[in-house]
């Protein structure tokens, strides 16, 4: 798994500070250990006092899913103006 970024890490001590158990906070931030999901989340904390850990949970997966579907549409436009590159360049003539 990749390492925790800066902003993971200060989502880590966020939580912990917040009162969420270690290993808890150490489970969120190991899955959310981009600048991007991480401040997602910070921000989504910021909102609220004190959430039940299963919002939080729930939270994450919205978070994560949306990082999948941005991913899988930026691939998306590269493979299609890879695509419209060969047709301009008369590829399969």
């Amino acid at each position: 798994m990749k390492p925790k970024s800066p902003l993971s890490e200060e989502l880590y001590k966020i939580m912990c500070e917040d009162g969420y158990p270690e290993p808890f906070c150490d489970l969120v931030t190991k899955n959310l250990n981009t600048d991007f999901t991480a401040q997602r989340m910070i921000g989504y904390l910021s909102h609220y006092d004190h959430l039940p850990e299963g919002e939080i949970v729930d939270e994450m997966l919205a978070i994560l899913s949306d990082r999948n579907r941005i991913m899988q549409h930026k691939e998306m436009i590269r493979t299609n103006e890879a695509w419209n590159e060969m047709m301009q360049q008369d590829i399969f003539k």
